[in-house]
């Protein structure tokens, strides 16, 4: 990996994105985006993630964030880690999911891959942390997670898109709350 893909600096604030296995498009359902919108509630409360902007897209995130703790690498395994396992069960006891036997299937593949993975493998490894080091580049990434629906062909504004901190921005804070960035 390269260094410059590394948390060097505990107390910074950090954009980060990180992918499903062959970028699969798993948050295609609300019971999914309701995995993620949780863990970032209990991470909130419990594990001292500060938010600034995210988006969730059907085959990534998106995420501006700082660790109170001064554990970065530990909070986003932390929370990579439990979305993995509960959208999984979410996948796996869902009747409505037509895809569950290719998905499982695709992530056990991806899980047989990896020699430190027990059977499924649900996000790609590496998250790319960028320590964001003023507030030009703090805006500039916050557009470009605000746009990424938009460039995706989902929406037409980014405030349109539900799981996107473009609604907070605009006073909007109905799916999670996020630490407000001073601008």
């Amino acid at each position: 990996m390269s260094r410059k893909y590394k948390f060097h600096n505990k107390a910074g604030l950090y954009f980060v994105s990180f992918a499903t296995v062959y970028w699969l498009d798993v948050f295609t359902r609300q019971v999914y985006f309701n995995v993620l919108a949780d863990s970032i509630h209990y991470c909130r409360a419990e594990k001292g993630m500060e938010l600034y902007a995210y988006c969730f897209m059907p085959s990534h995130v998106h995420f501006i964030f700082r660790s109170s703790n001064e554990q970065p690498m530990e909070l986003l395994q932390a929370f990579k880690k439990h979305t993995a396992k509960k959208v999984m069960e979410s996948i796996e006891n869902n009747p409505q999911e037509s895809r569950k036997e290719w998905l499982l299937w695709m992530f056990e593949r991806a899980g047989k891959k990896q020699g430190n993975v027990s059977k499924y493998q649900f996000w790609q490894h590496h998250n790319k942390p960028i320590e964001l080091w003023s507030e030009s580049v703090v805006k500039q990434k916050i557009d470009y997670i605000h746009n990424n629906p938009v460039e995706s062909g989902f929406v037409t504004n980014p405030v349109e898109w539900k799981y996107s901190s473009a609604r907070n921005y605009q006073d909007d804070s109905t799916v999670l709350e996020i630490d407000d960035a001073g601008f």
